[in-house]
């Protein structure tokens, strides 16, 4: 097995990911630690989303896992042994016939010492070897010998993932045991075409290895959580409504983050267009008023994190009945009334949670609003953001937000919302267990 590059290489490519730590660090803030002490064989193959891979190994190695990868042919067309090598600061392994490491069968050393074999991209090729026990190269030799579990995560055009073949090639896989992740629907790198084929995102990927590894404590386990997540659509009649651009991605991400810690989670869902988390129940809502009654509905529970966007408004009256444009005329007043304030009816309720969580997402004077939004709404605890337009944080994948309670204000860096997500699941589980 040829191995390529070295640490003594890559301190430019891992200047990235040191200055994370190195900021986390400063701010006292925990990267995610949750694959300590594991290693993955990461096996890279040949596509245009082996670029996602690099990306990857530093969000598996930011969680503490240790990141050997294997590269075959085509991988090495696209990505570079030496980028690699760089940021998992591991050797890479590409030759099934390298004199020197095949002397004490290295494929199937590495097919054994490892907690978790990681396809990704899996192309339909080598889908197609490991359904069929082909074993021509290192990859699909160390997947022959391997005895450990594999996730898999393909990455093709929609009609090579459509095709009698590969569907075939993937009920066998699934039969023998192999875990997938993905593909995901959209548009297609090479070719321009859309549909189901793209590879998982590398956060999801890292996710399902988490679940697929996850032997660690359970600090919420016993206790019932209830999160909102998303907008709120308000009729205005039946093809019109008022809503916000909340996209659902971070309440989703704390619904799923409290999950993992054992936690019984309660999703109430507005219009999303992403994927459910892997929790106890999903309730799936429209309106703000039947998202109050969905809450209202799972007390008692010990904690609530009401992190829905719920429009402040809606139509008095909406029309059963498509409003016509009338020429010559004006648009159609709507009169407005106020919706139900689901966090403040929570926080006052005589079944409260022993924790309320609130999000306050601000234009302007974050601190001092989000102080009046933790009295007013007889809450624990707020977080609070910007979400000016210049931010991009609503319908973003990043967010930077100030916990705001009684005794004071943290702020945190900007991360990942799914990375915000698994240290305020760490906060509840701080804060319950506190109680």
């Amino acid at each position: 097995m040829k191995k390529n590059g070295s640490t003594s290489n890559c301190a430019e490519a891992m200047k990235s990911l040191a200055l994370q730590a190195d900021f986390a660090k400063s701010q006292r803030i925990a990267l995610p630690m949750s694959l300590v002490g594991k290693r993955i064989l990461l096996i890279i193959s040949a596509g245009i989303a082996a670029y996602k891979s690099l990306d990857l190994i530093r969000r598996l190695r930011e969680r503490g896992a240790k990141v050997v990868p294997v590269m075959t042919a085509g991988a090495c067309e696209f990505v570079t042994p030496l980028a690699v090598g760089a940021l998992s600061a591991t050797p890479v392994y590409t030759n099934l016939f390298s004199r020197e490491d095949e002397q004490d069968v290295g494929h199937i050393r590495l097919a054994r010492d490892c907690d978790l074999i990681i396809i990704a991209p899996a192309t339909a090729d080598l889908m197609a070897k490991m359904a069929n026990g082909l074993a021509d190269d290192l990859a699909s030799t160390v997947l022959l010998a391997t005895d450990r579990p594999v996730l898999i995560a393909p990455a093709m055009n929609p009609k090579m993932w459509a095709a009698k073949p590969t569907s075939r090639n993937v009920a066998q896989l699934r039969a023998d045991g192999h875990a997938f992740i993905g593909p995901m629907r959209g548009e297609m790198a090479e070719s321009g075409e859309a549909g189901l084929g793209r590879m998982a995102e590398p956060l999801e990927i890292a996710a399902a290895a988490e679940a697929l590894l996850d032997d660690g404590p359970k600090p919420l386990a016993g206790k019932k959580i209830i999160v909102t997540s998303g907008p709120t659509h308000e009729p205005i009649d039946p093809v019109r409504y008022i809503a916000n651009r909340s996209s659902g991605r971070q309440g989703h991400a704390i619904a799923d983050a409290l999950a993992r810690l054992g936690a019984d989670v309660v999703l109430v869902s507005g219009p999303v267009t992403i994927p459910d988390p892997k929790v106890a129940k999903v309730v799936h809502v429209e309106r703000a008023e039947e998202m109050r009654d969905a809450v209202l509905t799972e007390l008692p529970a010990d904690a609530a994190v009401m992190v829905a966007a719920v429009a402040d408004w809606r139509v008095e009256g909406a029309s059963p009945e498509k409003i016509k444009k009338q020429e010559g005329e004006g648009p159609a007043p709507l009169r407005l009334t106020e919706n139900p304030d689901i966090l403040k009816t929570v926080g006052h309720h005589a079944q409260r949670p022993k924790l309320v969580i609130g999000f306050a997402a601000e234009t302007q004077d974050v601190e001092k609003n989000g102080k009046a939004k933790l009295a007013r709404k007889g809450a624990d605890l707020i977080v609070a953001n910007d979400v000016s337009p210049e931010t991009g944080i609503m319908g973003g994948t990043r967010n930077r937000v100030k916990i705001i309670a009684k005794d004071g204000i943290t702020d945190w860096p900007d991360m990942e919302k799914e990375v915000v997500a698994e240290k305020l699941a760490a906060l509840v589980a701080e804060r319950l267990s506190a109680q």
